[in-house]
């Protein structure tokens, strides 16, 4: 794992020759084209046979960092096999979205273990998309599969984290269906026309004008990725759409792969909780072992050491770190469970996080946030040596752990869909040009979409409720997920209450104004209150308690930081927007202004939950 400092580079050890576009039949006739690397030498495969390493992508099998990975592994003795994912590039048949890979991935296998160069054992690996692959696999049970790493993806739950979230819908589902879009068969077979017409869209102009409407978007000319769009936009209860495998790893746990599996996801990663409820659930009923990999970083991003506006030193860089490079860690786990070397790779703690913060707080050379942090392991997650505490929500906007005595009234503001709280940071990906991911100050700026000039702090918006600690006397360290408890009131018939915990710096002389870092956040819509599955309605004025799960993060609140929690309504573009009326905002343009009130009184204690570490 990281920090171990004991993965040392290794020469090749044969050369590689590649066979392309070979193409697999899958139990309905559609083929999928294959690059294979096999182990070769004087330029011909070598004879005899390899432990096999599989990735699946929809991004192209020759691109190339796909294409150097593969060429690794097949020097280190591997057979490496890239796969276009159905109706991708090379490969036959139509595209659709997370849910036809499990039944492909499960054949794929069945074709590779009839091949002579086959030696018993099947490896999975990639980022992303090439982990949704993996997970949608696993969930069918292939015989020979016998080890995978999932990289930031492989879905626990799609419409809880990553697709919706608290029932609001990401917005980077459109940006990446616009992206890709560009680069699909009918703009590359078209580049005069369908090409030309969608790179000529101005996006930031199509977010202003949402939702979009079928055959009236800049997906018009692709309606393969239109009709996708709007349809999982359309879907806002949890239904049996959501259960399908390849976007609910959940429901079929019990008969998920029984193989050694690495979970790796990241704090500003779309797919940490993916990944950390993939962990709690899979480490507890499978003999595996299961491994759990959390880093500082924005999506696959794990060759930079920042993430965002903020630097966590170079000690959180696994890429291109020659002491932990990334394919040399990664070859450890396979040799381990490929080969059967015994290089102790099951005798590491199953869990290694990076603890954000520690750092100097001043801005480096590059004009980041010098926030640091360290690598650890643990035995198990959330960390049983937690201490959940309750930090409660003030009038005046203080937050602290001891409830209030008395009855106040709520604060309340007016929510005003026309005109979102900006989205600064957060847990995205595929969001540009639209969204940045990963941790900034909390600052309007040209930078980030939606902001307005004079690009004063979001916490001057009239509908964003600010509370923070007083200054700390020591220094905190919350490992784990986080949950906001809140009384709440409307006017509306529904509407959204979100969440952002905040590590405040103070003033400085390179931050003088001091610096206001998101962690993480999260959503309700609060029609979902009570259940996934069927919305309820509110009663005007009516009182109800809501949480708020925000995803999971680790850092460490320095002596002299504050810990605050900004609470408002909207979160754009990361989320979509409420309109207030009870109807979905990816079909409905309607929307009304909403008066909405936290409550922070002795008999409706609203708190943050905080798992505190002991020190």
């Amino acid at each position: 794992m990281p920090g171990d400092n004991q993965f040392a580079v290794q020469p090749a050890l044969n050369e590689v020759h590649m066979e392309t576009n070979v193409m697999v039949a899958m139990r309905d006739g559609v083929r999928l084209a294959s690059d294979i690397y096999r182990p070769a030498k004087n330029g011909s495969p070598t004879d005899g046979v390899f432990p096999v390493l599989l990735s699946s992508t929809p991004y192209s099998k020759t691109r190339a960092d796909l294409a150097r990975d593969a060429s690794f592994y097949a020097a280190q003795g591997y057979v490496s096999v890239l796969q276009d994912c159905r109706g991708r590039y090379e490969s036959d048949g139509g595209f659709t979205k997370y849910v036809a890979e499990g039944e492909d991935g499960f054949d794929t296998m069945a074709w590779l273990s009839k091949q002579p160069w086959f030696g018993g054992k099947i490896g999975t690996y990639g980022l992303s998309y090439s982990a949704h692959t993996q997970a949608a696999a696993a969930c069918l049970n292939p015989p020979n599969l016998a080890c995978m790493w999932m990289d930031s993806g492989g879905f626990s739950n799609a419409f809880l984290n990553a697709c919706r979230n608290g029932g609001a819908f990401e917005l980077r589902q459109l940006t990446w269906a616009y992206k890709e879009a560009v680069e699909s068969p009918e703009a590359n077979a078209n580049p005069d026309t369908v090409k030309a017409a969608i790179e000529a869209q101005d996006i930031f102009g199509w977010f202003n004008r949402l939702p979009w409407k079928k055959g009236h978007s800049p997906l018009q000319w692709t309606p393969d990725y239109e009709d996708y769009l709007l349809d999982i936009w359309s879907r806002e209860c949890f239904d049996d759409y959501w259960r399908q495998i390849g976007l609910c790893a959940e429901e079929y746990y019990d008969v998920f792969s029984d193989v050694p599996q690495v979970h790796m996801s990241a704090w500003y990663d779309p797919y940490s909780r993916t990944a950390t409820d993939n962990y709690l659930a899979l480490a507890n009923v499978k003999k595996g072992p299961v491994s759990l990999l959390m880093g500082p970083w924005t999506h696959g991003q794990r060759a930079v050491t920042y993430s965002g506006d903020v630097d966590f030193g170079p000690s959180s860089v696994i890429d291109n770190n020659l002491e932990i490079d990334f394919n040399h860690l990664r070859m450890r786990f396979f040799d381990r469970w490929l080969k059967g070397q015994e290089n102790g790779w099951e005798d590491a703690a199953p869990v290694k996080l990076f603890v954000m913060g520690g750092g100097s707080g001043r801005k480096n050379s590059v004009a980041r946030l010098e926030h640091g942090g360290q690598w650890r392991s643990e035995n198990e997650w959330p960390l049983a040596r937690a201490d959940n505490r309750k930090f409660y929500l003030k009038p005046g906007g203080s937050l602290a752990p001891k409830l209030s005595e008395q009855t106040h009234p709520p604060s309340s503001y007016l929510f005003d869909p026309n005109n979102p709280v900006p989205t600064v940071g957060g847990n995205i990906s595929s969001g540009q040009p639209v969204m940045a991911a990963g941790g900034f100050n909390q600052t309007e700026s040209e930078e980030f979409f939606g902001s307005k000039k004079p690009y004063l702090p979001l916490a001057s918006r009239p509908d964003v409720l600010v509370f923070q600690t007083i200054p700390l006397a020591n220094d905190v360290e919350v490992t784990g997920p986080v949950s906001v408890q809140l009384w709440i009131s409307s006017s509306a018939v529904d509407t959204d209450f979100t969440a952002k915990l905040i590590d405040v710096y103070p003033p400085s002389v390179d931050y003088p104004e001091g610096y206001a870092l998101n962690l993480t956040d999260g959503i309700l819509r609060v029609k979902f209150r009570s259940s996934w599955e069927r919305t309820e309605l509110m009663k005007p004025g009516e009182i109800y308690q809501v949480e708020i799960n925000l995803l999971p993060v680790s850092n460490l609140f320095a002596k002299g930081h504050r810990i605050r929690l900004d609470v408002s309504s909207s979160n754009f573009p990361r989320f979509d927007v409420n309109g207030n009326t009870g109807e979905n905002p990816g079909t409905s343009s309607v929307r009304v202004t909403a008066l909405n009130s936290v409550f922070h009184d002795r008999d409706r204690p609203s708190h943050v939950a905080l798992p505190v570490i002991p020190e």
